[in-house]
């Protein structure tokens, strides 16, 4: 073709995928189901209390319009906000946190949803604020802690507050609090959140686990936090040795199946491929859930990861059919913002679009072009499943550019991943990468798209 022609061609395919995905291209899907509500009147109590200091660490600040620009900065379409720890003692500062929350999510409709607190261990306190949360305030579920002032999840006087739930087919979100009783000489060395976190987790779930808490009222979901804490290898465990326990009377059946079906994992801390592949021993993709644990890691290093995780999500072939569930599929179902269950869909044989959304260190944004412009002629040149790798600046802001990719099938793309230019290409431009969104397209007409590279003006 001419150069006049190339032209042509190339804008008016572009006008064609721009009108195609015009709805869905940028739209920020995440779900991010681990993030914190620290209010004034819950720092003020804790202060009275002299209680500030109570998980080992100051707690950090937090304001709305800090957190939502945060969001929009990393891609997040909508947060979930939980009480942070410790447990205030005061009802009226539970009742008053959830009704800010409540707030929030009518002020920011789409962005924020809640999982209100309860003023455990006041039992009957606790299933009047969760029937008042659940059915007056619209909260979208309950955030219970792992013990509060020792009442540990699994005690058989919580049974009837999940008994509520149960009615109320509640989605639980677990957060690890303070082990009670403490011996603070054992987190002297090793700080609360680094270590005895996970086994405050590990603990409550298999309390729950061990009386059939969650077999015994099913309609009850728990998110629980921190990649399952210690559970993947503390559950074969649980299975191995509760034949000795039952047979010295120390715990009775257990339905494993229900009791793990209920539950599901954020991946707020250390998540990797290896991480979400060992999760996968003791749960299903459809479980898996982004968390960030906002506001207490600096917003900086969660953007870093969220990249990070979109990156290998896309680069694994195991896991790049989990994508979109685990960011934000699995998190509108559970949390009803969808009737789809998602399902994990092969795409063997189907042709691969995506536009690449990226932002670029305006300091880095000379040398990006050059490795991005190599490795797109060589993608071309070299790799015939490459059907299309078109790099796009923005004219009203140049640190923004879109790359619009089509590959005629998965192993293609996979092949792609695995190429020398290509490698150089990631590794080279890490650093000068702020943003990363690499969205999958569903093609409307996969026949007319197929047939689009073969037509000559």
């Amino acid at each position: 073709m001419t150069g006049n022609e190339t032209e042509w061609f190339m804008r008016n395919i572009l006008v064609w995928f721009a009108t195609m995905f015009a709805t869905t291209a940028f739209a920020q899907n995440v779900i991010d189901v681990h993030s914190h509500l620290i209010t004034p009147e819950f720092l003020s109590t804790l202060e009275q209390e002299g209680r500030l200091m109570d998980e080992g660490f100051p707690l950090p600040k937090y304001d709305v319009e800090t957190h939502l620009k945060w969001m929009d900065e990393a891609g997040i379409g909508r947060s979930v906000l939980t009480l942070a720890a410790p447990q205030p003692s005061s009802a009226s500062v539970v009742r008053k946190t959830n009704e800010v929350s409540a707030r929030l999510k009518k002020e920011h409709a789409g962005r924020f949803l809640f999982c209100a607190a309860l003023p455990l261990p006041d039992v009957e306190a606790a299933i009047e604020e969760a029937v008042y949360a659940l059915d007056s305030l619209g909260a979208d579920g309950i955030k219970l802690a792992t013990n509060v002032q020792g009442q540990y999840l699994g005690a058989p006087e919580l049974d009837t507050l999940f008994a509520v739930l149960n009615e109320r087919k509640a989605v639980v979100i677990l957060h690890p609090h303070r082990p009670e009783p403490v011996n603070k000489e054992v987190m002297r060395q090793t700080p609360l959140a680094m270590q005895e976190y996970l086994s405050e987790t590990t603990r409550a779930v298999t309390n729950m686990i061990s009386r059939n808490v969650l077999a015994r009222y099913p309609n009850v979901k728990v998110v629980v936090p921190h990649c399952g804490a210690y559970l993947p290898l503390a559950v074969p465990r649980m299975k191995s040795l509760t034949p000795v326990m039952q047979q010295n009377k120390m715990v009775g059946a257990i339905d494993w199946e229900a009791n793990l079906a209920a539950l599901y994992y954020d991946l707020a801390g250390a998540h990797s491929p290896e991480v979400i592949r060992m999760m996968l021993t003791i749960t299903t993709p459809d479980h898996l859930l982004y968390g960030s644990d906002y506001p207490y890691v600096a917003p900086q290093v969660l953007t870093s990861s969220l990249i990070r995780m979109k990156q290998y999500l896309t680069e694994e072939p195991d896991l790049a059919p989990l994508r979109e569930m685990i960011l934000w599929k699995n998190a509108e179902w559970l949390l009803g913002q969808s009737r789809t269950k998602p399902t994990a869909e092969a795409t063997n044989g189907k042709m691969i679009v995506r536009i690449a959304e990226i932002e670029v260190y305006p300091q880095h944004l000379t040398e990006y072009l050059t490795f991005a412009n190599e490795v797109d002629r060589l993608s071309m040149e070299r790799e015939p499943g490459v059907i299309c790798l078109y790099p796009m600046q923005s004219v009203e802001d140049s640190t923004q550019i879109r790359i619009l990719e089509i590959y005629a099938s998965e192993g293609a793309y996979q092949r792609h991943l695995k190429t020398d230019h290509f490698l150089k290409y990631k590794q080279g431009t890490l650093h000068m990468v702020k943003n990363l969104n690499l969205p999958t397209m569903q093609p409307l007409d996969p026949q007319t798209m197929k047939l689009i590279f073969r037509k000559q003006p």
